[in-house]
């Protein structure tokens, strides 16, 4: 098939490089994505920076490995484990997040230590359970820890929020997930986990972040991953929503504004431990915790999923095509659950709200109120 160069200029407006494609439908869908949304970051453009985006990429494993404290180092020193701070005379050493360590809508994904043991240093570390996930006082422990002093020097001009958003950079296409990202608390984070700081109110940032975790954005992603890093220069380029699009009505619920509607779902999915309040504050949400529960949680993934759909323009037959482009994760499902479920939860809602937006009616989510911790 060919593409002409307008459509490099929508696919790859930074680098105007080739785009590869496996078959002339990811084409078509991908081009429509891409002319709906436009990039994330379009830099030759003065306006092309839409969310106010700054990139870091804090500590680097060997170069400030001077920087880094392990457990025993702090406790021999005479330091005190608070949480997952250390604190000794006033002063605190904060956790080194590892990309390891978080997963979609999951700050507490794996750790170094679990139940009291130490876990191996190098790969896949252990995953907390759900019974963990349910207790909001539940932390990971990290490899390192490093001075709160040190991590301040690299945030405080930019940065001034108590909470940061990154992702993955070790991925690949053949992963479960390419595009994983992740809210946690504002913490060292190393150069697997870069940063990324918009200068947009927190409440947009939330549908930022679902647009990020939707299955239509990491379709695209894994067209371009083609090795193991999701780079600067590659996410920029990836089709992201506008901030303005998200203060239009959602077609499913016309007196909401589609940012309204993503919030509760973001927020129930995020804050589900007491060290993310302050992002739940930012965003005028000043109850406890949510309780991790896994149905509610995969419930809440479809109608993200799903709405994202929508929002990218995508038919049904297109999203149940881009669903079965993600072979690990139907085989992983139906191993677990004898079905592939995510794609079954995903078109049942895509139905639904295109059944909303036919009749004019809001979509009523089958879910019930959320429970808090006490």
């Amino acid at each position: 098939f060919e593409l002409t160069p307008a459509d490099f200029a929508a696919l790859n407006p930074n680098t105007r490089t080739c785009p590869t494609f496996r078959s002339r439908r990811d084409a078509d869908i991908n081009l429509a994505m891409y002319r709906r949304a436009g990039v994330l970051w379009r830099q030759s453009d003065p306006d092309g920076n839409p969310w106010g985006l700054r990139f870091l990429s804090m500590f680097h494993m060997a170069n400030d490995s001077g920087l880094f404290r392990t457990r025993a180092e702090l406790a021999s020193a005479g330091w005190t484990l608070d949480g997952d701070n250390f604190e000794r005379d006033g002063e605190v050493m904060l956790p080194l997040y590892e990309a390891k360590m978080i997963h979609q809508f999951d700050h507490r994904f794996g750790s170094y230590e679990v139940q009291g043991k130490a876990q191996a240093s190098q790969g896949k570390l252990p995953e907390l359970g759900p019974a963990a996930h349910a207790d909001p006082w539940q932390t990971t422990l990290p490899r390192y820890w490093v001075r709160e002093d040190e991590v301040a020097a690299r945030l405080d001009d930019i940065w001034d929020r108590r909470w940061l958003l990154g992702w993955r950079d070790i991925t690949g296409a053949e992963k479960i997930r390419t595009a994983i990202a992740c809210i946690i608390p504002r913490t060292a984070a190393n150069h697997t986990f870069p940063l990324a700081m918009p200068s947009v109110d927190p409440q947009v940032v939330s549908s930022l972040y679902a647009n990020l975790l939707s299955i239509p954005f990491d379709y695209c992603a894994r067209q371009k991953v083609g090795g193991v890093h999701l780079t600067f220069f590659t996410i920029r380029q990836l089709p992201v929503l506008r901030p303005q699009a998200y203060a239009t009505p959602a077609p499913w619920a016309t007196s909401t504004r589609i940012r309204d509607w993503l919030l509760p779902r973001v927020l129930e999915l995020t804050y589900t431990a007491w060290n993310l309040k302050p992002f739940a504050e930012d965003c005028d949400e000043d109850g406890p915790p949510f309780i991790w529960d896994p149905e509610r949680r995969f419930q809440l993934r479809c109608e993200l999923d799903a709405a994202f759909f929508h929002l990218y323009g995508i038919s049904r037959d297109d999203a149940a095509y881009i669903l079965d482009t993600f072979p690990v994760l139907a085989r992983t499902e139906e191993r677990e659950h004898d079905q592939y479920r995510t794609k079954r939860g995903v078109l049942e809602t895509y139905d639904a709200l295109a059944t909303a937006t036919a009749r004019g009616i809001p979509y009523e989510s089958p879910l019930g109120p959320p429970t808090r911790a006490t």
